[in-house]
């Protein structure tokens, strides 16, 4: 039997398990479901943390990523990846040899490098991987200002970290500027060397834990749908922040994004 079901966008996202609910690939599951999309979640890695910091990572074999990606592709198509929790040279391998053998289906990548209370979350030599293997094959790459400058570590200014990710061999980067000290946050997405769209929006109160895999899950899931990747950035943008409006400080530390905020009497994003 065919239902209108039967044709939902589908994300695949590979990412680690955050027992706090926050981030990681709970957050990319609310995000996913809450843009219309059926999320398809992939495990790279295993995380003791709290709401506070991450205290331990613990990396899946490759092996079994693979393995994971692969008989769900064999399964069902897939209609965008979601990339996030990298914790190997060897993951990042993996996922590689899977997009290399998907080279039509859109990649939106949060290039996690450092946890929200600002632990280092992979190496240099993970770094380096991420940018050789993966970057090339991403549509667009979500890094906030302090992973922007691991990337970029030359640049003197946003502009010019987003120049030299570009160069890297993404098509888009969106430099997101919620550890800036400036009075409203401006996030500026880059493309073809130039900025594309500037957009501020209101500094809230506190800090947030699953902002930036909430953000980089709502693009993917819109592209899912196959909206450019303008549209894309825009819309998930407006979602993220009604997500961190409705947030709720459930532990001892940071909020957490309330992803199903339209569940609760909130007309549901579009």
């Amino acid at each position: 039997m065919n239902s209108p079901a039967a044709n939902t966008p589908t994300v695949m996202i590979f990412a680690g398990l955050d027992p706090t609910g926050g981030a990681g690939l709970q957050a990319d599951i609310e995000a996913i479901v809450s843009m219309g999309c059926h999320p398809l979640p992939v495990i790279t890695a295993i995380t003791v943390q709290d709401t506070r910091d991450v205290r331990s990572v613990t990396a899946i074999d490759p092996l079994e990523v693979v393995g994971q990606a692969r008989a769900v592709l064999d399964d069902i198509p897939v209609s965008a990846f979601k990339i996030g929790l990298l914790p190997s040279v060897g993951t990042v391998q993996a996922i590689h040899s899977i997009l290399a053998d998907y080279p039509d289906i859109p990649v939106v990548m949060d290039p996690v490098c450092v946890s929200g209370g600002g632990s280092r979350l992979i190496d240099e030599e993970q770094l380096d991987a991420m940018v050789s293997l993966l970057f090339p094959a991403t549509l667009v790459v979500t890094p906030n200002i302090l992973e922007g400058r691991l990337l970029a570590p030359e640049a003197d200014s946003p502009a010019a970290m987003a120049q030299q990710i570009l160069s890297y061999g993404c098509s888009y980067v969106l430099l997101t500027g919620t550890h800036e000290n400036t009075e409203q946050v401006v996030n500026r997405l880059y493309a073809d060397m130039r900025l594309v769209m500037s957009l501020s929006w209101e500094r809230l109160e506190g800090s947030f834990h699953g902002s930036g895999c909430t953000l980089a899950s709502a693009i993917a899931a819109r592209i899912a749908h196959a909206l450019e990747p303008v549209a894309a950035v825009s819309q998930a943008q407006k979602y993220t922040f009604e997500t961190l409006k409705n947030a709720r400080r459930l532990g001892k530390g940071q909020y957490l994004p309330n992803r199903l905020y339209w569940a609760h009497g909130s007309r549901r994003p579009t």
